[in-house]
């Protein structure tokens, strides 16, 4: 009979592949919802309902939005995915966080609308190209490689503008704006080291595996499912928006 330790480790090579598909199947869940592009109604009408500098609450709510934004994660995860110096993921993840960061305080503070559906299907491609660029196929494809460095910055600047709409839902009082949202960036920026740590526990575990480097071109193709998955139901949304 086999062991149990013998089942685990036969078992082990193939947990990463099955952690991807039940994000795959999360995210497949959620994409309905995805589609409302509102915030929850008891954050809005907590929001609406407080007044003045309100540090911790924005705070918790920058966190939250980012640990529970799949699309940003899932970015994130491609940035990071075949980074294995400290220095370099403190590089890329700072340019991310600087990209999203001016977006997003500049588009609440000047009050940018751009649709909801629109910018958060742009933030779907953006984790198609990083795949994308995971797997090589820029090289492969065109013979050059896009620099990965601007490319990074770019589509943080995309995704602070996401954020910003988000935000802008929020209907935020103008009195104490600014601190509340510098708390609010803070917050993301809490949710993104958060959300970081345990992408590298998870990746420095995988990448002991013998068999890393194939199950890692299984997950950038079906991290590339996902972000096509996520830009057609924000275009379906963005249709179904304008011909109701």
């Amino acid at each position: 009979m086999t062991s149990t330790s013998g089942v685990l480790r036969a078992l082990a090579p193939r947990q990463p592949v099955a952690l991807t598909l039940i994000l795959l199947a999360a995210v497949l869940l959620t994409a309905a919802q995805a589609l409302a592009h509102n915030v929850t109604a008891g954050d809005a009408g907590y929001i609406q309902e407080i007044w003045g500098v309100q540090i911790i609450p924005f705070i918790y709510l920058g966190a939250k939005h980012m640990v529970t934004g799949y699309d940003h994660i899932l970015f994130l995860l491609g940035v990071v995915f075949f980074l294995y110096r400290m220095k370099d993921v403190g590089i890329y993840v700072s340019l991310f966080a600087i990209g999203h960061s001016v977006t997003m305080l500049l588009g609440v503070w000047y009050g940018w609308g751009i649709n909801a559906y629109i910018i958060d299907a742009i933030i779907g491609l953006s984790v198609v190209y990083k795949a994308l660029d995971n797997l090589g196929a820029y090289q492969k494809w065109f013979g050059f490689q896009p620099d990965t460095k601007v490319a990074t910055l770019i589509f943080g600047l995309f995704h602070g503008t996401g954020l910003a709409t988000k935000i802008l839902d929020y209907d935020i009082p103008q009195d104490g704006l600014l601190a509340n949202l510098l708390a609010f960036n803070v917050g993301v920026e809490v949710g993104q080291l958060l959300a970081l740590a345990v992408i590298l526990i998870v990746m420095g575990y995988w990448r002991r595996s013998p068999n890393f480097l194939r199950q890692a071109t299984i997950a950038n193709v079906v991290m590339m499912v996902l972000g096509i998955w996520l830009t057609f139901n924000q275009v379906a949304g963005y249709i179904a928006s304008t011909t109701a």
